[in-house]
């Protein structure tokens, strides 16, 4: 990893290329991100730069966390990230980062917290199928039918696909491109849609597979 940054989602539009094509595009309040900590071989065992967004109000941070921060002299965010970059000796504690880290064209991955869905059937959960609407069915044309249970193995085998809990989940969605930057107000605007809701928090990295 090259460069990353932590960012919110503030929504989608579209903006036109200069052949006057229309490119959807999710628009990222990325940074200012402060450098709070960097952790180095020698005394964690590896290299890393740890990066805080987004400024807190004091009365919600514990104390583990405020003494975290005040240990490194820097104020309260409400998310921290660590970042294992290529070449860490760039940073320093207190450094800032800013969208412009990134520029128009580079190919980057984004990961966030889908959207939560609640309790979910297995019909919208896994896409199966109803039963037949026919006489005889039953009030069950939703349900997810038989479990194939006997005597043996008289249980429901791990991983079958059954309703519960849907969403909210880490989602990681690779080779997205950036195709605006707009350093002076810490805006990104990437191709394609992310995962998460409007205000969520997604971490945006150099792309893996690029």
């Amino acid at each position: 990893m090259k460069k990353g940054i932590i960012a919110k989602k503030i929504g989608m539009t579209q903006i036109f290329d200069e052949k006057g094509k229309v490119i959807p595009v999710t628009v990222v309040e990325a940074g200012p991100c402060a450098v709070i900590q960097k952790k180095t071989v020698e005394n964690d065992g590896y290299e890393s730069v740890q990066l805080g967004f987004d400024d807190a109000n004091v009365r919600n941070v514990n104390r583990p966390q405020m003494g975290h921060f005040k240990k490194y002299d820097a104020a309260p965010k409400k998310v921290v990230r660590e970042f294992r970059f290529d070449d860490c000796s760039a940073f320093n504690t207190g450094d800032i980062v800013k969208a412009d880290v990134f520029s128009v064209g580079d190919s980057v991955d984004v990961i966030g917290t889908s959207k939560g869905k609640g309790f979910q059937g297995a019909i919208k959960r896994h896409n199966q199928h109803r039963l037949k609407m026919s006489h005889g069915t039953g009030p069950v044309h939703r349900e997810a039918g038989s479990m194939g249970a006997n005597s043996d193995p008289s249980r429901v085998f791990k991983g079958k696909a059954l309703p519960g809990h849907m969403g909210s989940e880490q989602v990681t969605v690779q080779n997205l491109e950036i195709v605006k930057v707009d350093a002076e107000n810490n805006l990104i605007a990437i191709r394609g849609a992310i995962p998460g809701p409007r205000g969520g928090y997604v971490f945006i990295s150099d792309s893996v597979k690029a």
